[in-house]
């Protein structure tokens, strides 16, 4: 029988690729026919395919007619169903071609496309036996079952937004000889304060980094700072086992010294009105100080370990203390009485408390890797923010806001550092991890945030403090803005039932 030029374009083994011959039906029409045999009985087929028409044919049988064809759509267990029990199918290797090159399936460029195998088989172009040079790369494809239908329909993968991280790195300011223990915005915003193990305090301004003073007077290592309010006077506290105050203006300490405590100083907190200061220490006492005379005012036997954190709330009527014996405390500021008391079930050392902007939380950092979001009015754990690490160093944190740039919203968030020294950003009331800002070598001891400007300052073992800007293109934030999000706090309250 002469051969046709269909035949010629089907023989794999043939290097050229001829034209398929004009049906009568376009492949439109064809793909639009639900019967098969009008599909069928218009194409021409090879000579090898002509033989036992009357029969559904399996790849046994095409490849023992011929060995060098390759099965084409006609036989294939797609048009034909399943196989049956009785049919035996060869072992044949096949996989997923990554490179261009055009299968025995796509030559036929009229079949239509939901006919097509969801498959491709990868070959030599040089081999004169293309079916012997298969390779397993992936396993066959499993038979399919009465749930799956036989046509493949392809999948688009969603198209994502791009990731939105507004937090990126500003400038780092260097100078300190050892690693900063603590870093903290001034509450006007325009400056940087930073203590170090050194035994010094570095001023910086906050717009340009620019170094202003270095603050020198204590013995040993400085672990704690805080502003007054007015942002005029800062406090430290050494190990030496003193307290001192500075001008910041003039880069001089206050005559005299807070003596009182018997071991290092680990925490130190203004009142809002700047006219008491707190203060924690290694001795597991909190000492509330008269900041006028510098005399102390109250001694409060607060814990059986360390005390790692102390915090004033809004208002100035409560102060939250915390320490290595994994108990919260809440003390009335004029009695000095513990009105509660917290303490997770884990019962893991609390390094750090910070009163919620709202003054109805108090967020502390523990050992177990977590932060927790505490409701102490009920003495209960509302939310835990994980992610970070934490089990040997007492590390810092604050609350900011993230969003309100791009169309994303703006929501209250935790900031906290991390020993492998990553910087984690948590939505509030959600607890997922928004942002991991990179940028220093070693511990994260501590962060502040600024949030009217976007602005977070944190300072690591690596000697380095790094301020960390918000992109801001296109948005700007006010002063209504910021408090709308840290609002989102109240929600929690209401919500808080079965969502620790």
């Amino acid at each position: 029988m002469p051969s046709t030029r269909y035949s010629k374009r089907r023989r794999i083994s043939s290097p050229a690729k001829e034209e398929p011959p004009a049906y009568n039906s376009s492949p439109d029409e064809l793909a639009a026919s639900s019967d098969h045999e009008k599909y069928h009985s218009q194409r021409a087929p090879s000579k090898t395919l002509r033989e036992g028409r009357g029969r559904k044919r399996s790849y046994a049988d095409i490849y023992s007619a011929n060995s060098t064809a390759v099965a084409s759509e006609d036989s294939h267990s797609e048009l034909a169903g399943p196989p049956r029990a009785s049919e035996e199918t060869p072992n044949v290797q096949v996989t997923a071609a990554a490179s261009g090159e055009d299968s025995p399936d796509e030559l036929d460029h009229t079949t239509p496309t939901f006919f097509r195998r969801p498959f491709r088989a990868s070959f030599s172009k040089e081999s004169r036996r293309p079916h012997e040079k298969f390779t397993s790369q992936s396993p066959s494809p499993p038979p399919y079952s009465r749930l799956s239908s036989p046509i493949a329909t392809p999948r688009t993968p969603p198209v994502r937004p791009p990731q939105y991280e507004p937090y990126k790195e500003k400038m780092v300011l260097k100078g300190h000889r050892k690693g900063v223990a603590a870093v903290r915005f001034s509450p006007d915003g325009r400056l940087i304060a930073s203590c170090s193990a050194d035994a010094t305090i570095r001023i910086w301004e906050t717009a340009t980094g620019k170094h202003l003073h270095t603050l020198e007077g204590h013995l040993a290592g400085i672990s704690t700072i805080a502003w007054s309010p007015d942002s005029k006077t800062l406090a430290s506290g050494s190990d030496d086992k003193s307290i001192r105050l500075w001008d910041v203006s003039t880069g001089k300490a206050h005559p005299h010294l807070l003596l009182s405590h018997s071991s290092y100083i680990y925490a130190l907190s203004f009142s809002p009105r700047g006219n008491m200061l707190a203060s924690g220490s290694y001795d597991e006492a909190l000492f509330l100080w008269d900041v006028r005379t510098t005399r102390l005012m109250r001694s409060l036997p607060a814990h059986s370990d360390p005390v790692g954190g102390v915090d004033f709330v809004r208002d100035g009527t409560l102060i939250v203390s915390c320490a290595g014996d994994g108990l919260i405390r809440v003390w009335d500021t004029a009695t000095g009485q513990c009105l509660r008391t917290l303490v997770h079930e884990d019962n893991a050392a609390v390094t750090g408390v910070r009163f919620s902007p709202n003054g109805k939380f108090v967020l502390a950092w523990t050992l177990d890797g977590c932060v927790r979001l505490w409701n102490y009015v009920e003495g209960r754990c509302v939310k835990t923010y994980q992610g970070h690490t934490n089990s040997k160093y007492s590390i810092g944190g604050a609350f900011g806001v993230y969003g309100g740039e791009y169309g994303v919203e703006q929501r209250a968030c935790v900031v906290s550092g991390s020993e492998d020294g990553n910087i984690l950003c948590w939505d509030v009331q959600s607890k997922e991890i928004l942002q991991t800002i990179e940028g220093h070598q070693g511990v994260v001891l501590g962060v502040d945030t600024l949030e009217k400007e976007g602005l977070i300052v944190s300072g690591g073992i690596d000697k380095t403090v790094r301020v960390w800007e918000r992109d801001r293109e296109g948005a700007g934030l006010s002063g209504d803005a910021v408090g709308a999000a840290i609002g989102a706090l109240k929600a929690d309250e209401e919500e808080a039932a079965g969502m620790a």
